[in-house]
């Protein structure tokens, strides 16, 4: 995620307050199945960004940061989330 340094404050921001706070749910954090979830960022001009993450040995692991551009999240961001976890979990 290539973002300014107020995005990036922002969505540094969002992570502490899930990870200090966990578990937590909407409008902050949103579950996506298989274990993965989202931490939600609202940015400057009316963007989103999201990184997925999922709970390892007690810990948050960040697995893929990005802008969200459509309202679904799309299918290859989840995968490559996926495919990170499984990496780790191995």
């Amino acid at each position: 995620m290539d973002l300014s340094r107020e995005d990036r404050r922002e969505v540094g921001i969002d992570i502490q307050r899930i990870e200090f706070g966990w578990p937590l749910g909407m409008p902050y954090c949103r579950s996506l199945g298989h274990g993965l979830w989202e931490v939600r960022s609202d940015l400057v001009g009316g963007r989103i960004a999201r990184v997925i993450f999922f709970i390892h040995q007690g810990e948050m692991v960040l697995l893929h940061g990005f802008e969200k551009k459509t309202q679904k999240t799309p299918t290859s961001d989840i995968d490559l989330a996926l495919k990170r976890k499984r990496e780790i979990e191995a």
